[in-house]
């Protein structure tokens, strides 16, 4: 059983590497608020558990037995939050916090019982897929609003960032997963879109706002 701290490794390991695969310590360091010297201990003792490759000045990655170890802490992560809005009634802003705490109880009949009673969902609160019992991801196919041009309509499925300032934000602006938004115009200047949606017939997001929400087409 891995403790709290190596998994808050993994876990910050298996974010940082989405789409890249290599992570350098300094990065690890900044991501967790520990010192160079502390991540560094910390990445060697994980390799030694056959978690990480590590080499001295080069990248870190993880092995595949690790990638499933920091995905089956993200499981828990994302399957937590889930149960807090859809079981608890908590708002998607408030879940990160306490989800953080749970994820690292080490029961693996009290998660499969949470997935079971939520359905086996595939996506949390805010759209991020939710690793599988073998700690497996299902790849997504969203991209940027801000990729989108004038006059297209589409599907807010996820959001790329889930603080929880942005999803106060996005809750005072009524914006929610699984609306069509349709996009009115792109200012050239600053890349602002004017979008309409339920309620909304010209709002103004901008472009940092349109990067992190993820949309489908029609």
């Amino acid at each position: 059983m891995a403790s709290q701290s190596e998994e808050n490794y993994l876990k910050a390991l298996f974010h940082l590497s989405s789409g890249k695969d290599e992570v350098n310590v300094s990065e690890l360091s900044a991501t967790l608020g520990v010192s160079k010297p502390s991540a560094n201990s910390m990445v060697k003792n994980l390799q030694q558990q056959g978690l990480v490759n590590y080499q001295k000045y080069k990248p870190l990655t993880l092995t595949e037995e690790g990638k499933k170890a920091a995905a089956l802490v993200v499981r828990k992560h994302r399957l937590t939050e889930m149960y807090l809005v859809e079981k608890m009634g908590f708002g998607w802003e408030e879940v990160h916090e306490i989800a953080e705490q749970v994820e690292h109880i080490d029961s693996p009949d009290f998660f499969a019982r949470m997935d079971e009673i939520l359905e086996f969902p595939t996506e949390d609160p805010h759209g991020s897929p939710i690793p599988d019992a073998e700690g497996k991801v299902k790849r997504q196919l969203y991209k940027p609003l801000s990729k989108c041009n004038a006059g297209e309509k589409v599907r807010l499925g996820a959001l790329s960032a889930s603080s929880s300032e942005f999803l106060n934000f996005l809750n005072t602006r009524d914006i929610s997963l699984g609306m069509w938004m349709t996009i009115q115009a792109v200012e050239a200047f600053d890349g602002s879109m004017i979008v309409s949606y339920d309620g909304h017939m010209r709002e103004t997001l901008s472009k940092s706002v349109c990067d992190r929400l993820l949309v489908e087409e029609e």
